[in-house]
């Protein structure tokens, strides 16, 4: 049987494609710049959950017969479903943490 199912990135590669800010930056660049490292991040979550579900489909269809590869790509989606939801938490505590702060 051949396997049709894309490989799982390693739960390491959220965040490596960060890249540095600018000295000059201006406050709208910074949250465009922002916004769209926290979109490429928020994919690489969805394309490792999506990858799961698919290598956990064609596992019920018989199409995998490696149960072990499907065990991992689904612990790898879960770890990095509970990272990102720790990332998440921290933004949160750090955000209120602010909005504490006497000026």
């Amino acid at each position: 049987m051949t396997n049709h199912i894309p490989m799982i990135n390693p739960v390491g590669n959220i965040g490596q494609n960060l890249s540095p800010i600018k000295p000059n930056t201006t406050p709208g660049e910074a949250h465009a710049n922002f916004a769209s490292q926290l979109k490429q991040a928020i994919d690489q979550v969805n394309e490792t959950a999506n990858a799961s579900n698919k290598m956990t489909e064609a596992m019920a269809k018989g199409e995998v017969d490696d149960l072990h590869d499907v065990m991992i790509a689904a612990q790898k989606s879960s770890i990095t479903m509970q990272t990102t939801v720790q990332i998440q938490n921290k933004v949160i505590e750090a955000y209120k943490e602010i909005m504490r702060m006497q000026v």
